[in-house]
């Protein structure tokens, strides 16, 4: 069944860059054994919380401060990705954090995107992420940086970091300043925040949400989620790790399932997490009972909320269905 579930054709919509650096290309560019990288990079099974899951970023950020460095580590991801039977994927990270070396904004994007487009197999685009407790000044620069490049290669923004730490209320700017420039935008959410933090995102204007487990808190909630027509970017494994649920098998996604809550399987960060996207599927198979019919169903879920246009969004359903058919 494991063998069964890479066979599965599958979007993946929520993917930091900056998580998901493979072990082999992190040892070689640090010069440090895959032991030493392991260490620094994997977080534990359980951490208290997000603020100590996320300081596993600092080390791999540390490598992806030169052009080479970015082009390498993007166009390593993107053969996992096709290695994963990854179809269509939206790769996220915020340029801010790559500056180190005096790279700008623009080179940063371009470096990240000539690697995402390296291998012809698998369409990738990208995401730019402002961050909760950066500047006014950096934030406003992703936006720009965004509108620059949107459809060449950029589809859209999000909002990252803690929003325990910084609601979303201080940040509603930035979305009036997004919708005015037609940048289409995901916002993490009810990640390790309330319910009510899902809402303010879709009152905002967010046709995804990055995570939003605590939708299970509030089922006039998950109705308007389903009335707006509203993608929950799930992320199971990593959830489990944050501490935002207990264990696996309390996770919601079989709920939001079941109530036809609109919903995408993603690994989050694929190393920070130590998770493939065949192993979420087989989790959840074990977990959940799952079916390739239902992997199908929220697969065209993803696509049909991803940031594509129509006719993209129709040619890859198609090429969905049919590698669904031959495994049937």
């Amino acid at each position: 069944m494991k063998q069964k579930m890479k066979a599965i054709p599958k979007v993946e919509l929520h993917l930091h860059l900056d998580g998901s650096i493979s072990m082999e290309v992190a040892s070689r560019l640090s010069s440090q054994s895959e032991e030493e990288v392991l260490s620094q990079m994997v977080a534990s099974e359980k951490c208290e919380n997000l603020s100590e899951y996320l300081t596993r970023f600092d080390f791999p950020i540390s490598l992806m401060q030169s052009s080479d460095h970015l082009y390498e580590i993007a166009k390593s991801l993107v053969h996992h990705l096709y290695m994963e039977n990854v179809i269509y994927a939206e790769v996220r990270f915020a340029p801010m954090f790559h500056r180190e070396q005096g790279l700008s904004f623009e080179e940063i994007v371009e470096a990240v995107l000539r690697g995402l487009h390296s291998n012809s197999k698998v369409r990738v685009n990208l995401i730019l992420c402002m961050m909760r407790g950066a500047s006014r000044d950096d934030n406003l620069k992703t936006l720009e940086v965004a509108s620059q490049f949107l459809n060449r290669g950029v589809c859209a923004i999000d909002l990252a970091g803690d929003e325990a730490r910084f609601p979303l209320a201080n940040y509603v700017e930035l979305f009036e300043i997004a919708r005015e420039k037609g940048i289409p935008f995901t916002i993490h959410a009810g990640e390790n925040g309330p319910a009510s933090e899902i809402l303010k995102a879709i009152e905002i204007g967010a046709s995804r949400i990055g995570h939003g487990i605590s939708a299970v808190e509030s089922k006039s909630l998950r109705d308007i989620i389903k009335k707006q027509d509203v993608l929950l970017e799930l992320c199971p494994t990593s959830n489990v790790q944050t501490n935002a649920v207990s264990c696996y098998q309390e996770h919601p996604i079989a709920l939001f399932y079941q109530e036809e809550v609109p919903i995408s399987i993603n690994t989050d960060n694929s190393t920070v997490s130590n998770v493939t996207i065949s192993d979420e599927y087989f989790k959840l198979y074990e977990t959940f009972g799952f079916s390739l019919l239902d992997y199908q169903k929220m697969n065209e879920n993803a696509l049909c909320h991803a940031f594509l246009s129509q006719k993209e969004k129709v040619e890859l359903l198609d090429v969905l269905r049919e590698k669904m058919k031959k495994l049937s």
